[in-house]
């Protein structure tokens, strides 16, 4: 049998000391591995703007791909964002100009129906798309963590590559039918971010309702052009009894499009009232879109 062993205390004592320091040496020497935690701010925040220029890159990246996969395997491409305004123009010059005999303010009607076409065909096209923006995103929302914002905010500044193409046909219309550009072209940058604005804050309203009623998404068609009549796209705002034009000008397209006429036109001055009193309606429906966007956002996972 084998003698057994013994340690005095003292030898035990600094055979763990050793142990230690070398455990100590393991944990130190080991590399450091950086932690995110995600928690809920202490208080609502409609937008996080330090977040949101976080995630800058995926915005732009979101944008992108919502460009490349509404023209991806299309003959025609990026000609559709020309097709759908100048089919209307064809339409509605022969309907409403033609055949009804709708009054253009002393321009051609279809140069008249275009330069309303432009900003409206962005609208109708943000609005549409915006809806299905989280539903179709839905499989990202359960598996990794973004600013829900960034979903709504890719589809509207994706449009804005249709709206230049558009404007590009509306300038060169202006040179066909020989109307002189102005100074009042100038304001044209301050109507693009209401344009935007209105877009936004609209699209947010109907993705957040969209992805839990989903009627909102299969009515989306037959309310954008229900809503184009009530903007001035085919008709002149003079048509407008004077008594109704207060209330006619909280819907902010109104202004938008007027201000696109007179700007490119110059047939009208500036409609300064339309676009003050739908500046106000517009900033009011941005930030109450964002209110009650982030708001739910909670149930966006659940729901998707």
């Amino acid at each position: 049998m084998s003698p057994l062993t013994h340690q005095s205390p003292e030898t035990s004592a600094t055979s763990v000391a050793e142990e230690s320091k070398v455990h100590t040496s393991l944990v130190v020497d080991a590399p450091s591995v950086a932690v995110t935690t995600i928690e809920p701010h202490a208080t609502f925040r409609a937008i996080d703007w330090k977040e949101l220029y976080a995630y800058r890159d995926l915005l732009w990246f979101l944008t992108w791909r919502n460009i490349k996969v509404r023209y991806a395997q299309s003959a025609l491409g990026i000609g559709w964002a020309l097709i759908q305004p100048l089919f209307q123009m064809v339409v509605f010059t022969i309907v409403f100009g033609k055949l009804a005999g709708i009054e253009s303010e002393g321009v051609d009607y279809a140069l008249f129906s275009f330069v309303a076409l432009v900003p409206w065909t962005y609208f109708s096209n943000a609005l549409i798309d915006g809806v299905d923006s989280l539903i179709s995103n839905g499989a990202m929302l359960g598996k990794i963590y973004f600013p829900r914002l960034v979903l709504p905010f890719s589809t509207v500044l994706a449009k804005l590559l249709d709206f230049a193409i558009a404007m590009v046909v509306c300038l060169l219309l202006l040179i066909w039918y020989q109307v002189g550009i102005t100074w009042s072209v100038c304001i044209i940058p301050l109507l693009t971010i209401l344009m935007v604005m209105t877009a936004t804050g609209a699209s947010c309203w109907l993705t957040a309702l969209a992805i839990q009623y989903r009627d909102v998404k299969y009515a989306m068609n037959f309310l954008v052009q229900l809503f184009m009549y009530a903007a001035p796209v085919v008709y002149p705002t003079s048509l407008i009894p004077e008594q109704y034009q207060v209330y006619y000008a909280l819907n902010p397209m109104v202004g938008i499009i007027e201000g696109f006429r007179a700007s490119l036109l110059g047939t009208l001055e500036m409609p300064w009232t339309f676009i003050l009193t739908g500046s106000v309606t517009s900033s009011l429906l941005l930030i109450s879109g964002i209110y009650y966007y982030r708001s739910r956002e909670k149930l966006f996972a659940d729901v998707a």
